[in-house]
């Protein structure tokens, strides 16, 4: 079974990951879709997103990191995925997600959307606030992989 888990990733997170590793667990193939999102300017180019990512990834023999751009349903399609994998932090996600995965299925509904709360140590990591962290000079080693750190220390130094 192939899991779809799209998402901008600017920057990779623990949490991310987290539910990336979970998800092989769960469904033996995960996709990492990054979002080419045109209305959002990102942190990070996408070629940097995607090899951040294959780089904190490359212990898994099942996962596979792209880009798309467009919705993601289409993506799933395209790649040939069974499934839409989201991941829930805190109750402050449930309401979004849960408006994303009805749109998604009203436009395909071959595509159930599958939620894995993140490990609760990992429940406050969100890319905005690694970035803010990061910006000020604070440590985002316990937050993001090691490449993700050092290239956030060179961006923001």
């Amino acid at each position: 079974m192939k899991a779809l888990y799209p998402g901008s990733f600017d920057p990779l997170t623990f949490g991310h990951l987290d539910l990336i590793e979970r998800g092989c667990a769960l469904f033996g193939h995960v996709l990492v879709a990054v979002l080419k999102n045109p209305g959002k300017t990102a942190t990070f180019n996408i070629d940097t997103r995607l090899e951040q990512i294959k780089n904190a990834t490359n212990h898994l023999k099942k996962v596979e990191v792209i880009s798309f751009e467009g919705l993601t349903v289409n993506c799933a399609k395209q790649h040939n995925a069974d499934l839409i994998l989201r991941g829930l932090r805190a109750m402050s996600d449930f309401e979004y997600e849960l408006q994303i995965a009805h749109t998604n299925r009203s436009l395909n509904s071959l595509y159930e959307t599958v939620f894995l709360v993140t490990e609760a140590h990992h429940s406050f990591l969100s890319s905005s606030l690694v970035k803010e962290v990061a910006r000020f000079g604070g440590e985002t080693k316990h937050m993001v992989p090691e490449g993700v750190a050092k290239d956030l220390r060179r961006l923001f130094n």
